[in-house]
């Protein structure tokens, strides 16, 4: 009886020491969840924790804050902050007021805390502000499965040491700032499936190792300065997604894994014929190779693959003419082979008149009128000049390469002729480069770096003159006096008027209200910037006029910019209701809002520097006679005042600044596209409400969109629309998206819309 006394004893004792070594622990944990609120800066998303006195396992989950645990240990651990990180931002290694967490943030001590959590399986810190290089220890989380620190400030490299965390499936660095090179450790990460380093500064050559891991589904690269070749991934079989945009890839492009549903290679510098073996990809549903050096005839297998729906070849130099018996998949319903090098008929799949997909073919040379085609001549011509390009290249690489040789050998035999003296051999010394005349108001960085990059040279005029002065007899006689029957329109920025040159072509003529006076050369140089912005959706601007005759060190009294003449009247006219005739349906509408979105994209990436502030309204959209977009009145603030109110790094922050504005403008575009310009008209303030109460119900909708879009839209395509427009005008300017964003939703909104109509069993959104 005595032994059972003492047995129960030793029970009750070991019971009450194993609880409490359980409490201990999640008192262990606790307090490590606490220490991180502390480094973090007490973020909002973490209030429900203070004075929380429960089992933090039991905490309810919120958007921006979970909790899970597995025998009272956490595994997983998620934070989602409110400070983002955009393109634009400049980061150089040390805190950011309201951006980035203070000066007193201590990356090591936060990740020593971190690892005190040793149970962790999922770790999601996004958006908090966490500055500073990711110290090596992070592979004490040895347990770790998926990584998630995107929409920070990190830098430098990732960790060596990360190479150990083999039980890693996806690792997720978006919008930070590694700045080293892409690791080629990460086959070490057997089980990864998702690699995601998108939006950082990440450079040299795309590691070899990753086309080693087979396990992965997703390679997401895109917004680097990844540089090189791309190596043959098809031994990747689980691969599903391929993004590498805007990246500086120049090899051909390699075979890729049959598997694979999308491809998003656009704005690198990929050359050679796209492979036949594309052709083959029978899951392929999205492929984007514009904006690249891609050459000879696309493969028509493309256009039939299964499952294709998006396609994606604009701006590259495609030549030849595309088979008659051309055959479109049935599921295509977007297709963009503009700015090319093509002749020929347009295949009947690919006919624009049909409303079962989209196309875009525009700045080739086909044999179309509905949409602008160069001369076949142009295609020709440009193919000799591609061919002569090759053949000088060849010839200058053999030519240094003798020149190198015989450097070598001669300087090789005064090495050994004066190798007994005791002189040396002088030095050759560059002189520097003194910038002469440095213009007061511009700074030498906004000088130094006007530039257009490679892909805006192959865009070209468009068929219009090339930039020249006019005199000022010239635009008199142009306008006939600039006489009142010639006034086009008046706004804040001056008159306009119509004019017909000496070879009869028509022209605009702005007369520039210019509210600083600048000297001549400080103008020329601001306008020689304004004359490089060439896209097909930009009204080309032809020339200008300087009044007065005035020398370089005088200042400037009046300005004239001439621009290409557009005959078919602005967006506003064909949305208005009292000419039913012109106005436009629901896909004729998203045809030219992706006109300009692809015309403010390059006014924001395509053009060094970045052109925002660009007066983005609907009555600024002119309308030619094939009812392609074309935006006017873009850049003005080159030639304004307030470009001499900053200088250096202030001149570029306050650039920037104004991108945020553009997205905003163009929200309210969208929103006057949805809603015609009679409700618009009725203020800021009536239209922001009104997108918060009506356009989340269908009766919502039907009492304020207008009755034309209702009836040629689909729900889903209206739908996309409406969500975007929403995040362009929001109130908070870092929520706004970015206009690669628009683009893209614009297209696809388009894509669902040309799906929709296709389908007899889809109607539009009814009215009623």
């Amino acid at each position: 009886m005595g032994f059972l006394k003492f047995f129960v004893i030793v029970l009750v004792i070991w019971g009450f020491f194993i609880a409490n070594s359980y409490q201990l622990l999640l008192s262990y944990e606790t307090q490590a969840l606490l220490q991180l609120r502390k480094h973090l800066e007490y973020p909002i998303q973490l209030d429900v924790w203070e004075n929380y006195n429960g089992d933090f396992c039991s905490l309810t989950s919120t958007l921006h804050m979970s909790i899970t645990c597995q025998d009272n240990s956490v595994i997983e651990l998620k934070i989602k902050g409110d400070k983002l990180t955009k393109l634009n931002d400049q980061f150089y290694g040390f805190a950011v007021p309201n951006k980035t967490l203070s000066e007193g943030f201590s990356i090591d001590s936060f990740v020593t805390t971190l690892t005190r959590l040793n149970s962790l399986k999922v770790l999601t810190l996004v958006s908090l502000g966490i500055w500073g290089p990711l110290p090596d220890k992070i592979h004490r989380l040895s347990s770790l499965e998926l990584l998630d620190m995107s929409s920070n400030f990190l830098f430098g490299s990732v960790p060596f040491q990360m190479s150990r965390l083999i039980k890693l499936h996806t690792l997720t660095f978006d919008g930070n700032f590694f700045n080293d090179t892409v690791p080629d450790w990460l086959d070490s990460l057997t089980n990864l499936s998702i690699l995601s380093l998108k939006n950082n500064r990440l450079k040299g050559q795309f590691p070899i190792s990753v086309s080693k891991i087979t396990t992965l589904t997703d390679i997401v690269l895109s917004h680097n300065v990844i540089s090189g070749k791309l190596p043959d991934l098809t031994a990747l079989s689980n691969l599903l997604l391929l993004d590498l945009r805007e990246n500086h890839l120049d090899s051909e492009l390699p075979p890729l894994p049959k598997g694979v549903t999308t491809v998003l290679l656009s704005s690198n510098a990929f050359s050679g014929e796209i492979p036949v073996e594309f052709g083959t990809l029978n899951q392929l549903q999205h492929l984007d190779l514009s904006n690249n050096s891609l050459d000879g005839m696309p493969p028509a297998d493309l256009f039939s693959l299964p499952n294709i729906s998006y396609l994606n070849l604009a701006s590259n130099v495609l030549s030849g003419s595309l088979p008659d018996h051309l055959n479109c998949g049935g599921e295509l319903g977007f297709v963009d082979i503009s700015d090319n090098r093509l002749v020929g008929r347009l295949p009947s799949c690919l006919n624009t008149i049909s409303d079962k997909r989209i196309v875009k073919v525009g700045g080739n040379c086909l044999s179309l009128e509905t949409q602008y085609q160069h001369s076949e001549g142009y295609c020709k011509q440009a193919k000799k000049h591609i061919k002569a390009k090759e053949i000088a290249l060849l010839a200058g690489v053999i030519l240094g390469i003798a020149i190198v040789v015989v450097f070598l050998l001669v300087g090789f035999l005064i090495f050994c002729r004066r190798k007994n003296e005791r002189n040396t051999v002088d030095q050759h010394i560059f002189p520097k480069v003194v910038q002469h005349n440095t213009q007061p108001g511009i700074p030498s960085e906004f000088l130094a770096n006007a530039r257009i990059i490679s892909h805006a040279a192959n865009i070209g005029s468009q068929g219009t003159s090339s930039y020249r002065v006019f005199s000022m007899e010239e635009l008199l006689e142009a306008t006939e006096n600039f006489d009142q029957s010639a006034l086009l329109g008046e706004g804040s920025i001056g008159k306009i008027y119509k004019g017909r040159l000496e070879n009869g072509a028509y022209v605009a003529v702005r007369s520039l209200n210019v509210y600083r006076r600048y000297s001549n050369r400080n103008l020329k140089l601001r306008l020689d910037l304004l004359s490089k912005f060439r896209h097909p959706h930009l009204v080309s601007l032809l020339g200008h006029c300087i009044d007065g005759g005035a020398h370089d060190d005088s200042t400037v009294p009046r300005i004239f910019l001439i621009y290409e003449y557009i005959s078919n009247g602005n967006y506003r006219a064909h949305l208005s209701e009292t000419s039913p005739r012109k106005v436009l349906k629901w896909s004729d509408r998203l045809s030219v809002l992706i006109g300009v979105a692809k015309a403010v994209h390059f006014l924001h990436t395509g053009v060094i520097p970045s052109s925002f502030s660009n007066r983005l309204k609907t009555s600024n959209i002119l309308l030619d006679e094939h009812h392609m977009a074309k935006l006017s009145d873009y850049g003005m603030s080159i030639l304004m005042e307030e470009t001499e109110k900053a200088k250096g790094d202030d001149f570029t922050s306050w650039h920037m600044t104004k991108k945020e504005d553009d997205v905003y403008n163009f929200g309210f575009i969208l929103l006057e596209s949805l809603v015609g310009p009679t409700v618009s008209g009725k203020g800021e303030a009536f239209l922001l409400n009104e997108m918060q109460a009506s356009f989340g119900s269908q009766d919502g909708r039907r009492r304020i969109v207008d009755p034309v879009v209702l009836t040629t839209s689909s729900q889903e395509s209206l739908s996309i629309v409406i969500s975007i427009t929403n995040k362009c005008i929001s109130p908070e300017s870092s929520n706004r998206p970015s206009f690669e964003d628009v683009l893209w939703n614009l297209q696809y909104a388009a894509q669902v819309q040309a799906t929709s109509d296709a389908d007899p069993k889809s109607g539009p959104t009814s009215p009623s």
